[in-house]
């Protein structure tokens, strides 16, 4: 068996002694900063990535992949069918100011551990000594699914995207199910390419696509501003809607909450290259703040500006293109080609948010494997050319197996990658507990460059308290009373998950080294 670690002497107050012995110089070619050394150090970590990526290159990663104005227009209409334009937009400023609580609360950690680990990696350190090694195993696994679900579905999303498309285009193309998932197939192959071949310049790509981000933005808001007939703004932020029955139009609202919550979450994923950062443990808090703040008012803007767009309801949900937001476009345009333009930088954004899921998923699963959380742990933490090439093609395999459920049926594919959300809320959930616990019981913390001080603890229980209400929110069906194929099935393949996670505990645990236990051969 392997060795863990390596014993090697570590200085807590100058991480790079005189005369810098081979792996501190191995270290700094890699465009590790001291503070970079000082913080794998104390990780009891290597640096096996080069550390390619700065401020804005950081910036561009983690505001594409959370897309959060893109996926407003995509998922928009489940919350303006359960709560209306006033519900989703009032539900959208409380899910904003929610996630911000959490937001902060994990940026603290970050910058106190900044590893591609992550959660799990929080939980082994801050958790109760008792519960650190099964709590961080059982965070690994929540996210380890959660971003390999999401990388499926970011491609899936690009793919029936373009499919719609077409339908715009052709009239008498008749969309089959299969000819989405195929597409979908192909754009896993775009991404696995990007991540591989050129992943020497997927920082200059991410900086580059961060401007499309913008402007698309622009682009896309200016047209709508401008030729789309306008609903009166007493209707658009008075006006409830109780689509799904709920006889309560407080609860059709909180059940809306969905639609913020995809557009708004993942703010973790920069986290996740971390140990690919110049300046890690400063850069990162940063980079969660600045993309939350950003991404959640770019949404804002999108979201009002679609619910004095929209004009009729049930039109653009009985557009035959599969996406409402292609059938808006087209009726503030009255133009295909406008529509057409308008929809291909989605398109374009949608495939780059898939490749930087693909990116963030494959580093998360290495670091678990690096740690002996999954099967096959040699295999996935292998490191090639700076690269983790395995993790990289498991990620694309587990896509792709992903995406071929839905030639049978969308619905249980939908059902499976709604497993994504669940899973990094709750992985959101118990890392943020594990640091309000070590304050209420006045265990030290560690140093950071980004502290909350004495607003700590209430910003921790904030958070909880709102991340508490999403999860349990986030599995209502989109109906009181759901027919069997448009039940939320969530729970069940939640439970299914955390059910497996423990039947392989029993063999992993005799494996599984928390990286706690690293961090103390260097205490």
């Amino acid at each position: 068996m392997e060795p863990l670690y390596q014993e090697k002497p570590y200085n807590s107050q100058h991480p790079v002694v005189e005369g810098k012995p081979q792996e501190i110089v191995h270290i700094v070619e890699k465009h590790g900063t001291e503070l970079d050394v000082h913080d794998m150090e104390r990780m009891g970590k290597s640096q096996q990535f080069k550390r390619n990526f700065a401020f804005f290159s950081t910036l561009g990663f983690a505001m594409v992949l959370m897309s959060s104005w893109e996926t407003q227009l995509a998922t928009a209409v489940f919350g303006l069918t359960n709560g209306g334009t006033a519900g989703a937009i009032y539900i959208y400023i409380a899910t904003f100011f929610g996630f911000g609580l959490a937001i902060v609360s994990m940026a603290e950690m970050a910058s106190m551990a900044p590893t591609a680990g992550g959660q799990y990696h929080w939980v082994s350190e801050f958790a109760a000594p008792s519960k650190q090694k099964f709590v961080s195993y059982m965070t690994g696994w929540l996210c380890v699914l959660g971003w390999q679900a999401g990388s499926a579905a970011g491609c899936y999303l690009a793919g029936t995207e373009i499919q719609g498309l077409i339908v715009l285009n052709h009239p008498g193309y008749v969309p089959q199910r299969w000819h989405g998932s195929l597409i979908a197939i192909a754009l896993v192959l775009v991404s696995l390419f990007i991540n591989t071949i050129l992943a020497k310049v997927l920082p200059t790509i991410q900086a580059t696509i961060l401007v499309l981000h913008v402007f698309g933005f622009i682009a896309i808001l200016t047209p709508l501003w401008v030729l789309s007939p306008h609903a009166p703004a007493d209707r658009v932020f008075r006006e409830f809607n109780d689509g799904g029955d709920w006889r309560s139009m407080g609860l059709a609202t909180l059940v809306g909450i969905l639609s913020p919550t995809v557009a708004l979450i993942g703010p973790d994923a920069a986290v996740h290259i971390s140990e690919e950062v110049r300046n890690a443990s400063k850069t990162i808090p940063r980079i969660m703040l600045a993309t939350a703040i950003g991404n959640g008012m770019f949404g804002f803007v999108m979201l009002v500006t679609l619910c004095f767009c929209i004009g009729s309801l049930e039109e653009v949900l009985e557009t035959p293109t599969g996406y409402p937001f292609i059938q808006v476009f087209y009726n503030a345009t009255q133009s295909t080609r406008g529509a057409t333009a308008m929809t291909s930088i989605m398109i374009i954004l949608s495939q780059f948010c898939a490749v930087t899921n693909m990116t963030t998923a494959s580093r998360q699963l290495f670091s678990f494997a690096r740690d002996r959380g999954t099967p096959f742990h040699a295999f996935f933490k292998q490191v090639i050319y700076d690269i983790p090439i395995p993790a990289i093609l498991t990620t694309a395999i587990f896509s792709t197996a992903l995406i071929c459920i839905s030639f049978g049926s969308t619905i249980a594919f939908n059902q499976l990658i709604s497993l994504g959300t669940v899973a990094l809320l709750s992985s959101y959930m118990i890392s943020i507990s594990c640091m309000a616990w070590r304050r209420i019981t006045a265990q030290p913390l560690l140093p950071s460059h980004f502290s909350l001080g004495k607003w700590g603890l209430p910003i921790n229980i904030g958070a909880l308290i709102f991340l508490i209400l999403a999860f349990v929110l986030v599995f209502f069906p989109p109906m009181r009373q759901p027919e069997v194929e448009s039940m939320n099935w969530s729970v069940v393949i939640f439970l299914g998950v955390l059910v497996m996670s423990l039947g392989y505990w029993v063999k992993a645990r005799g494996k599984y080294v928390g990286p706690v236990m690293l961090v103390r051969k260097f205490e």
